[in-house]
C-alpha cells in the first residue's frame, strides 16, 4: 500500500486490526492444540497495545524475538534513536513476557542495525538478511565472536498479501 503522509490510511489499519483480533488468535489455537513450537516477531509498541496476545505467547513458551520497537522503516533513522528503540524493546520484552528477545528482525533496517544488535550484547541472533536459504554467521562487528544470522524469507510472510505482485 502506497504511504498516505498525513492521514490515516483505514484499510491497512483494518489489516492490522484482523491480526490482533482473529488472525493471532487462530494460529494461536493451531499451533498450541498441537503443540508446535513458534517463533513469533513481535513490534514492541504492538506487545504493548495486546498484552492479552503477549500473554498467551508466554502462556505457550513461544520465543518471541524482536522485530523492532515501532514499524517504521529505519533507513534514515539516526543511530542513537535505534539504539534507543531497540533498548524499549527489549524492556518491554522484560516486563509484558519476563525475558528478554534473543533474536531480532528489525524489518526495515539501515547500515547500523546489525552492529548495534551485536553492540547491546544480549542477541543470539538476527534475521536482517535474505541473502541465503540457510543460517549462517558474519564475523564483521562481533571482535572475534561470531554472530548467528538466520536469513529472514517473505515467502511465508503476511505482507505478502498487501502488495501488488
Amino acid at each position: 500500500a502506497e504511504p498516505m503522509i498525513g492521514d490515516r490510511n483505514p484499510n491497512m489499519e483494518s489489516m492490522y486490526d484482523y491480526g490482533s483480533r482473529c488472525g493471532f488468535w487462530r494460529l494461536h489455537r493451531l499451533f498450541t492444540s498441537r503443540k508446535v513450537p513458534v517463533t513469533v516477531f513481535a513490534v514492541g509498541m504492538a506487545l504493548e497495545r495486546n498484552i492479552h496476545a503477549a500473554g498467551a505467547m508466554k502462556e505457550a513458551e513461544w520465543e518471541v524475538a524482536s522485530h523492532g520497537y515501532r514499524w517504521i522503516d529505519y533507513t534514515n533513522v539516526d543511530e542513537e534513536t535505534e539504539r534507543e528503540h531497540i533498548a524499549r524493546t527489549i524492556e518491554i520484552h522484560q516486563n509484558l513476557l519476563g525475558k528478554r528477545p534473543y533474536g531480532i528482525y528489525q524489518g526495515k533496517p539501515n547500515v547500523n542495525t546489525r552492529r548495534l544488535v551485536v553492540e547491546e550484547g544480549g542477541f543470539l541472533y538476527d534475521s536482517d538478511s535474505y541473502s541465503d536459504d540457510l543460517p549462517y554467521w558474519n564475523m564483521e562487528y562481533a571482535n572475534g565472536r561470531p554472530h548467528l544470522i538466520i536469513p529472514y524469507t517473505l515467502t511465508e510472510n503476511d505482507m505478502r498479501f498487501t502488495s501488488s505482485n
